[in-house]
């Protein structure tokens, strides 16, 4: 999946990045894992599916409107934050592949098949420098996936030291399929390791 290459979802993203990101400011990196299909697969933006872009964004679309499991849990984490002017001031999402994949009409991640894994590599690389040099914080960023995601980003980052220290959060989706009950829980543990990274650097 390449939503850029979608004139709709292209504007959408001109609208949004305009809208929060045209400053000077510098940002810190939260690494997702790649695009889905009902969030940034449609919208082009991670973690904004196309009812969050036009409830919570207020950015109207004609895609269709159907839930992310791992919107849902972004939104209600930045609302705790202090809404999304406050957020994303601060920080920038975006994933190891900004491409998605998909294997028999489901999401495939970038990490489940060892032959993708392989042949995305170069353009992670060559991706992740691009959006660095947008002048995003090389101190700290954020890996969403405590386990295979950030296994692999963290070999990726000592080989080509993009950043000092990565500290890693419970997925979005992981949360909210397994452990919604527990989400408030998720919600206060990402706020407390966004708004104080030197606590969780060892």
């Amino acid at each position: 999946m390449n939503p850029y290459q979608n004139e709709v979802a292209f504007h959408l993203c001109e609208q949004f990045y305009g809208k929060y990101y045209n400053d000077t400011f510098q940002r810190t990196f939260i690494l997702g894992i790649n695009p889905g299909r009902f969030g940034a697969g449609l919208t082009g933006i991670p973690f904004t599916d196309p009812l969050k872009l036009e409830e919570e964004c207020k950015i109207e679309n004609n895609l269709t409107k159907k839930r992310e499991l791992s919107a849902d849990f972004i939104y209600e984490m930045i609302a705790a934050f202090g809404g999304k002017e406050k957020f994303y001031h601060k920080f920038y999402f975006g994933s190891v592949s900004p491409l998605g994949f998909i294997r028999d009409g489901k999401n495939l991640n970038y990490y489940d098949d060892p032959k993708l894994q392989k042949a995305v590599l170069p353009f992670v690389i060559e991706t992740l420098e691009k959006q660095i040099n947008f002048g995003l914080n090389r101190d700290v960023a954020y890996c969403l996936g405590e386990g295979k995601n950030f296994k692999f980003l963290s070999k990726l980052n000592e080989a080509h030291g993009f950043f000092n220290k990565l500290i890693p959060l419970a997925h979005p989706r992981f949360i909210m399929q397994y452990k919604r009950k527990s989400m408030l829980h998720y919600v206060d543990d990402y706020l407390t390791k966004l708004s104080d990274p030197a606590s969780f650097i060892s």
